[in-house]
């Protein structure tokens, strides 16, 4: 015999054995007592045997009824935390997030954002991991990561071997800033040209990012001496020399911000300038497209995007504080 059990039954079922009566668990139901022994009718029925000895207008419950109830109360709980659950999905305080980003960001930005997006949702478990912009396009091609935030400046030589079905990418662009010694002659300077900095000890990304190269070329045009002294693989390292006051730098929009937010209120020992002419910097979002992201990530993509932008469109400020 085919046992054909609904979860309106069930949970009928459970309400009478703990209540004792249909009329008790009719109130608790907010339903009509003819409507709950209907239910309970049915649920016999289906399962082909009474689950409780009639005595009047008192329900004994059968041993098997003891059974079903632990089988019963098993099922409607799994179900009410999944429904919990889902509604924790749903509203963006549940789930898990595995994010990676370049080094920079992931330093400062990146955490602080985090922190802040998580807030009064302790449900929500973060990965977040800081890898190379290279492995991080490789990480999200290969389904391994939600998001992931990097640089532009290697994508020709990153993506090349990549197809561009593998992932999404969202492009932000902007202009770098020159970082400058607080104290120094050029912190004066309302924008600063690469003649400006003629033979200057300068701190740049390592050889074979587009950043370096269009500075040298900005140099080149100018007619100027591109004097490298330290280079790193990101640049957040630099303005310890700056500090020193032993070079100047091109860097871009978040690192200044990182650099000005890590000082909080203490006074910035280095000052950042409009650099010219333009040297161009660009930051992805990425995502997998083999699988659409939950809406935590969706979530969490939109915000940092506009975070970023933020950013980007206010770099005239950093260059006030």
């Amino acid at each position: 015999m085919l046992i054909c059990m609904n979860l309106q039954q069930l949970a009928v079922f459970r309400e009478i054995m703990n209540t004792g009566s249909v009329s008790a668990a009719a109130r608790n139901l907010n339903r009509t007592q003819p409507a709950v022994s209907a239910s309970l009718k049915a649920l016999e029925a289906s399962l082909g045997m009474e689950l409780f000895q009639r005595e009047g207008r008192r329900l004994i419950a059968v041993p098997e009824a003891r059974y079903l109830l632990s089988e019963a109360s098993e099922i409607l709980d799994r179900l009410t935390a999944t429904r919990s659950h889902m509604e924790g999905m749903r509203n963006r305080v549940r789930g898990s997030l595995r994010i990676v980003a370049m080094p920079g960001p992931s330093a400062y930005l990146m955490p602080d954002f985090v922190s802040w997006f998580s807030s009064g949702a302790p449900d929500v478990r973060i990965t977040l991991s800081t890898r190379s912009s290279p492995q991080i396009l490789n990480l999200i091609a290969a389904q391994s990561f939600d998001i992931g935030f990097c640089d532009l400046g290697m994508t020709d030589t990153i993506t090349e071997n990549l197809p561009d079905e593998l992932f999404k990418m969202v492009r932000v662009t902007c202009e770098c800033l020159c970082a400058v010694p607080r104290n120094g002659p050029l912190a004066s300077y309302t924008s600063i040209t690469a003649a400006d900095l003629d033979g200057h000890p300068m701190g740049t990304l390592q050889l074979g990012h587009a950043t370096v190269t269009d500075t040298q070329n900005a140099f080149d045009k100018a007619g100027a001496q591109f004097n490298v002294r330290v280079d790193a693989q990101y640049f957040l390292p630099l303005f310890n020399f700056v500090e020193a006051e032993q070079i100047c730098a091109i860097v871009d929009p978040l690192s200044a911000k990182s650099y000005l937010l890590q000082k909080g209120r203490e006074q910035p020992r280095i000052k950042f300038v409009k650099f010219e002419p333009s040297v161009p910097f660009g930051y992805a979002l990425v995502t997998p497209s083999r699988r659409p992201p939950s809406l935590l990530a969706k979530t969490f993509a939109d915000d940092w995007l506009r975070y970023v932008r933020s950013i980007v469109d206010a770099t005239e400020e950093l260059c006030t504080q």
